[in-house]
């Protein structure tokens, strides 16, 4: 029987998990109101920048006496902003199970290269053990790892007594997952990830306790000046009110009001969960009934509802070496975005082989439902190209 391609497509083929799909019904006429070739410390630059502080807290529902700032180089800034200025005042804990979370062992053990480190770790498609977190230490986690799929399946684990502060990488969870405020002490995200806004820009969210932390610890280490948030032994309450440390881009803060104003009429936190929660279960519903393919994360409690990484398990591919797999799933990969129906969703280069399709709310159910089609006929096109190559 013929391979027929589908009569299909997704709307949106962007499943991209990172910089991610732009909201729906976005188009450039969204940013025509950007304060372009104004400075940012300007009576518009400062109304925008605060506006986007004021609409991060009502939208992702942060706790009022928490602080929000703007801060350079995307989640990756925001994180080693608080690594570098927090971390060394007592034991700390670093969970990894997938490439993100490696990165932050990294920084610890080599960059800053603390003393007294625990490092739980975990392969892909499993989370470290959490029971074993000491709440004495400060511990740094990604909530949602995005190269793996594998999510914390709560809260529950951190200690509402703990004496060490919680660092946690929130860049694929947050407007997506509920984060528990009440036991994270920093949060830090990207404009790029969860909502689709531009690169470039991270949000770094601190806890009463985390400002503690900075006015009263200083570092044995020199501190960039992008990685200084106090002043004279007190908080720089100037970056958490829009003044930001570094030149940011009025294009971008734009395009983040414009999606900021979106997710609230969509119906706000709730209901962007729900949205990600309802792609997630199009795409597990395909799983479910596909012998090819299966979810990389074991447990359905730790899986994630925005980065869905899968494993192809047809035992005609996996049981070729690594490289011919990822051979494979690059081919099934090119033979979507030849069709312009998916675009960027090979697993990454340091996961397994397979690919992972970005289900966060500014996607469609409609077209997770579609793409689901495409990937069973671009998987019979890869099969055939593999039997012609045997």
């Amino acid at each position: 029987m013929a391979n027929t391609a589908p009569g299909v497509r997704p709307a949106n083929p962007h499943f991209s998990s990172g910089p991610c799909a732009k909201r729906p019904g976005w188009s450039l006429q969204a940013l025509k109101d950007a304060a372009l070739g104004r400075s940012h410390r300007a009576k518009i630059g400062k109304q925008k920048l605060k506006r986007a502080i004021e609409l991060t807290r009502e939208v992702l529902e942060v706790p009022a006496d928490y602080k929000i700032g703007i801060v350079p180089a995307s989640d990756t800034g925001a994180v080693e902003m608080a690594m570098w200025s927090m971390l060394g005042a007592r034991p700390v804990t670093l969970l990894a199970w997938e490439s993100f979370g490696e990165g932050w062992v990294t920084d610890a053990e080599k960059q800053l290269k603390l003393k007294d480190i625990t490092v739980l770790k975990a392969p892909y498609g499993e989370i470290a053990d959490l029971s074993k977190v000491d709440p004495s230490h400060d511990v740094v986690f990604t909530w949602n790892g995005t190269t793996s799929g594998v999510r914390v399946p709560n809260a529950n684990w951190i200690a509402a007594d703990r004496q060490g502060l919680t660092i946690c990488d929130a860049t694929s969870a947050a407007f997506a997952q509920p984060l528990d405020f009440a036991k994270l002490d920093v949060v830090t995200f990207s404009w790029q990830k969860a909502l689709g806004g531009e690169a470039a820009h991270g949000m770094l969210i601190l806890s009463p306790r985390a400002v503690e932390r900075l006015e009263t610890y200083k570092p044995a280490w020199p501190l960039p000046k992008i990685f200084r948030m106090t002043k004279g032994g007190k908080l720089n309450e100037g970056i958490f009110e829009g003044e930001t440390i570094n030149t940011p881009s009025m294009l971008c803060v734009e395009d983040y009001l414009d999606t900021l104003n979106w997710a609230k009429s969509a119906g706000g936190l709730k209901a962007l969960i729900a949205r990600a929660d309802a792609n997630t279960r199009a795409l597990s519903d395909w799983v479910a009934k596909t012998p090819w393919i299966d979810h990389l994360a074991k447990d359905p409690a730790t899986r994630s509802n925005t980065s869905v990484c899968l494993k192809i398990v047809d035992p005609a591919v996996a049981s070729l070496s690594t490289e011919a797999q990822w051979a494979f799933a690059k081919d099934l990969v090119a033979i979507l975005e030849k069709e312009g129906v998916a675009y960027d969703i090979a697993n990454h280069r340091d996961a397994v082989p397979g690919i992972r399709i970005w289900c966060g709310a500014t996607i469609e159910r409609s077209d997770v439902e579609a793409l689901t089609h495409w990937l069973d006929w671009a998987y019979a096109k890869a099969k055939e190209s593999l039997a012609k190559a045997a």
